[in-house]
C-alpha cells in the first residue's frame, strides 16, 4: 500500500497530466481559430442556390454557437454545436442520394459541407479524440462543395498535425481477403509494347501523341520523390488516418462489385483490389508505375467490335470479355483482336491514348498514378 506521500505524487501527476492535456487542447483550438473569420457576421453562409426554407436558420444558429462563448465551445454549447452538424448533414444527405448525382444542386453540397465543418468544430473543441473530427472533414471534401475558401482541407491539415502517430492497427485474419494474384503472363516479342528512354517533348507528339501509338516511357519519372520514399508503410504513416472512396471487387461489372468509405489503413490491412476489366477513355493517359509491377494489355479502338462492348450506355466503354480466360464459343470475334502487352514495372510510365481498350492486373502489391488529358 502507498502512504500518504505516494497518494499525493499521485494526485499531483494526474494534475500535471490534466494541465498538459488542457494546453494541447488549447494550442489545437488556437490553430482551428485561425482559420476561421475573427468575426460571427463574417463567417460567409451564402449559398449557390436555393434551399428548403428551414436550413438557413439552422446554419445560423450553429454558427452563433461556434461563436457565442468568446472561446471553444464546451460543454453544451460544444453537444448542440455537434447536434446541429448531424441535422444538416442527414438533412442534406437526402438530397444527395435522391436522385443522380449529376442532378445535385451545389448548395445542397455547401449545406453538407458547413454540417460536415460544424461537426468537426465541436468534436475539435470538446477535447475527445481527433479521429471522427478528421473523418468528418473528409467526408465534408468528398461529398459536399467548398465552402470558405475551402476550410475543411485547411482544417485536416491542423488535425491531422495533432493526431498521434503510430503504426495502422492491423485487422483480425478472418477480415483479410487477399489473394496471390496468379504468375505473370508470357508476352511474347511480336506483342510487346514498345519502349523509350527519355524522349524529347518533341519526338513524343510526333511519333506517339499525334499518331496515337501507345508506348512504354523510361526515366522520366526517375527524379520524383515518391520514387524512393512510397511504400505501404509510408501510406500507413501519413495518410492511414484519411477517409477515402474504395471500390471493392476485381471487376466493376460482376454483382458483388461496390464501393465503400474506408480509412486508408483499413483498406490496406483488409483488401488489396486487381483491376480485371477491359475498358477506355475519351482522354488520353499517362499511367505512371511507382511500385511494384502491373500487366497491362491494349486493343486498339479499330478492334472495339472484336471486344464486344456492353450495350448499356453505362458501360459502353467496358467489354464483356475476360481477356485473360475468354469464351470464344460466346465471343467468337474476340479472336480476331490484336493485342499489345507489356509488365509495367518501377518508374516506367504507359502512354495510352485516348479510346484505346485497357486490360489491368496487379502482380504485386503496388501503386500507380494516373494523369488524364483532352
Amino acid at each position: 500500500m502507498s502512504g500518504p506521500g505516494g497518494a499525493a505524487a499521485a494526485v499531483a501527476a494526474a494534475e500535471q497530466e490534466e494541465r498538459e492535456r488542457e494546453r494541447e487542447r488549447g494550442a489545437l483550438w488556437a490553430e482551428v481559430r485561425a482559420l476561421l473569420p475573427g468575426a460571427e457576421e463574417a463567417l460567409s453562409l451564402a449559398l449557390s442556390g436555393e434551399v428548403e426554407e428551414c436550413v438557413p436558420p439552422l446554419l445560423r444558429r450553429a454558427r452563433a454557437l461556434l461563436y457565442g462563448a468568446g472561446g471553444p465551445p464546451r460543454g453544451p454549447a460544444a453537444a448542440a454545436l455537434r447536434r446541429l452538424g448531424d441535422v444538416l448533414r442527414d438533412y442534406s444527405w437526402e438530397k444527395l442520394n435522391a436522385g443522380p448525382w449529376r442532378d445535385v444542386g451545389k448548395a445542397w453540397r455547401q449545406v453538407y459541407a458547413f454540417g460536415c465543418l460544424f461537426g468537426a468544430l465541436a468534436r475539435a473543441a470538446g477535447g475527445g479524440p481527433l479521429a471522427p473530427a478528421l473523418r468528418l472533414c473528409d467526408l465534408g471534401l468528398l461529398m459536399g462543395a467548398a465552402v470558405l475558401d475551402n476550410v475543411l482541407a485547411r482544417l485536416v491539415r491542423v488535425l491531422q498535425a495533432h493526431l498521434p502517430r503510430g503504426p495502422p492497427r492491423p485487422a483480425p485474419a478472418a477480415q483479410k481477403v487477399r489473394v496471390d494474384p496468379p504468375p505473370a503472363p508470357a508476352i511474347q516479342p511480336e506483342d510487346a509494347l514498345p519502349h523509350l528512354h527519355c524522349p524529347s517533348l518533341e519526338h513524343f507528339r510526333d511519333n506517339y501523341l499525334i499518331p496515337q501509338k501507345p508506348v512504354v516511357l523510361e526515366g522520366i519519372i526517375d527524379h520524383w520523390p515518391c520514387m524512393k520514399k512510397w511504400s505501404v508503410d509510408y501510406f500507413c504513416q501519413v495518410a492511414g488516418c484519411r477517409t477515402v472512396p474504395v471500390e471493392l471487387g476485381s471487376r466493376y461489372t460482376d454483382e458483388e462489385w461496390s464501393q465503400k468509405l474506408m480509412t486508408v489503413s483499413d483498406f490496406i490491412n483488409q483488401y488489396i483490389v486487381n483491376e480485371n476489366s477491359v475498358g477506355y477513355l475519351a482522354q488520353h493517359q499517362l499511367f505512371d508505375q511507382v511500385f511494384g509491377r502491373k500487366y497491362i494489355r491494349l486493343y486498339s479502338p479499330q478492334d472495339s467490335e472484336n471486344l464486344y462492348p456492353h450495350e448499356s450506355h453505362l458501360l459502353h466503354n467496358t467489354s464483356q470479355v475476360d481477356v485473360e480466360d475468354p469464351d470464344l464459343i460466346k465471343f467468337p470475334n474476340f479472336r480476331n483482336a490484336a493485342s499489345q502487352s507489356c509488365i509495367l514495372m518501377p518508374g516506367q510510365v504507359l502512354f495510352i491514348p485516348v479510346k484505346y481498350w485497357h486490360y489491368v492486373r496487379s502482380l504485386d502489391i503496388s501503386f500507380s498514378v494516373s494523369f488524364w488529358w483532352s
